[in-house]
């Protein structure tokens, strides 16, 4: 009896556990890793970084270069595009093999950009057991994760987002599917029931951006903050009453495409041609205010988001170069002379930092606020990268073109 009760414990604890979030250390379950900070846990940093790592699998999935694959358990989420459908596809993490699929027909992408950003832009959210997909439309999807099966559909704003279509990722907070939908003039923030799909609440005091929300709370209340058409706002999460906002806009060719960054109380800010910039949220009384900290007027992005690491800011800057910037102070630690790519994504790894450019190469280099100082630089696609690469135990999945490759680093 006493080993039966054990065993009844050890899977009760389990369950709960999993029903929690589905999330363990080495998963990745949504945009920038499970807390949206592009920091990485699980990884086995190698002592001596190899000139290339070992293919272990290489699969055709379709279009969709800039949405990141979402990795929870032994499961690999990846979102595509395949002929005239979108696709969410459940891959094997090991061996790469399809458990299953499920599409929707969905318009193409037009314009100068199609060939290769034919979408989907948006990265998949798991948890709860569910799989969270926004579509290059602004159309929501909740699927089962283990069967694939279609638990609910939204498209509230139809024929409406963005000059570019959608490129926000969906976060889901306390059993709500939250998202930024429709266009930048007719459109906002949409929380949904992550089980029924009912709407449980709306904010549309501004239109949708390409940025992604992200949690942060001040003194006991969750709020989301959002980089929107022309605000940066916080809105509170259990009913989407707006909490404080501050002007964003932007002009000519730039666009709203950064994800705030969230040090406690302090939320920093980056975009193209308007530099990097910190405030700090405070409570007054029943209210929040806004209190600017410092600007940076030298350094921003275009479609990338910095990572905090240390008290320092690693980003890729809207002119292609890699930087550093003091997070206390907003001065400029080092600047890379290389010029890379207007797209990447840098991610902390503990001892290294991984930058990984459109050219599909992958740089590892030390976090240090003196200068660049390159570890290794390792070929990593043939076709560009758009996408976060996603890191776990020794393996590195990497999204290009139509493709995801597993590499082992060994």
């Amino acid at each position: 009896m006493r080993n039966t009760n054990r065993g009844i414990f050890t899977i009760a604890c389990c369950a709960i556990l999993l029903g929690a979030n589905w999330a363990s250390a080495q998963d990745w379950p949504q945009w920038r890793g499970a807390n949206r900070d592009d920091k990485v846990s699980g990884f086995k940093v190698p002592a001596t970084w190899p000139q290339q790592f070992t293919q272990k699998w290489k699969v055709t999935v379709g279009g969709g270069v800039d949405s990141t694959p979402a990795l929870v358990g032994d499961k690999l989420y990846v979102f595509a595009r395949q002929g005239s459908d979108e696709t969410i596809l459940c891959l094997d993490a090991a061996t790469g093999k399809e458990l299953w699929k499920n599409n929707y027909a969905c318009p193409a992408v037009t314009g100068p950009s199609a060939a290769i950003h034919s979408g989907p832009r948006s990265s998949p959210a798991v948890a709860n057991g569910k799989v969270v997909t926004l579509g290059v439309t602004g159309i929501v999807s909740c699927f089962d994760a283990a069967s694939g099966k279609l638990l609910w559909r939204k498209d509230d704003y139809p024929g409406q987002y963005p000059q570019y279509y959608t490129g926000m990722s969906p976060i889901i907070v306390d059993g709500m599917a939250v998202v930024l939908v429709g266009g930048p003039n007719n459109g906002g923030m949409v929380a949904y029931d992550l089980t029924s799909g009912d709407p449980k609440w709306k904010w549309t005091d501004d239109g949708a951006a390409y940025g992604s929300p992200i949690l942060m709370t001040v003194e006991g209340t969750k709020q989301l903050v959002a980089i929107t058409n022309k605000l940066v706002v916080g809105v509170a999460a259990a009913d989407g009453k707006l909490l404080w906002q501050i002007p964003y806009p932007f002009s000519g060719m730039a666009y709203n495409a950064a994800t705030p960054i969230i040090d406690g109380q302090t939320v920093v800010i980056a975009g193209q041609n308007r530099g990097t910039k910190a405030f700090r949220i405070e409570k007054q009384g029943t209210t929040f205010a806004v209190k600017d900290l410092w600007a940076n007027a030298q350094l921003g992005v275009q479609f990338n988001t910095p990572v905090l690491k240390d008290g320092f800011l690693y980003g890729l800057s809207d002119r292609g170069n890699f930087f550093c910037i003091n997070a206390k102070t907003g001065e400029t630690a080092w600047t890379d002379t290389v010029r890379r790519a207007n797209f990447g994504a840098i991610l902390d790894v503990g001892p290294v930092l991984l930058g990984l450019t459109q050219n599909g190469t992958l740089s590892v280099f030390q976090p240090s606020d003196k200068a660049y100082t390159e570890i290794a630089s390792i070929k990593v696609a043939d076709t560009q990268t758009y996408a976060h690469p996603v890191l776990s135990g020794n393996r590195i999945f990497v999204r290009d073109q139509d493709s995801v490759t597993l590499w082992l680093v060994q």
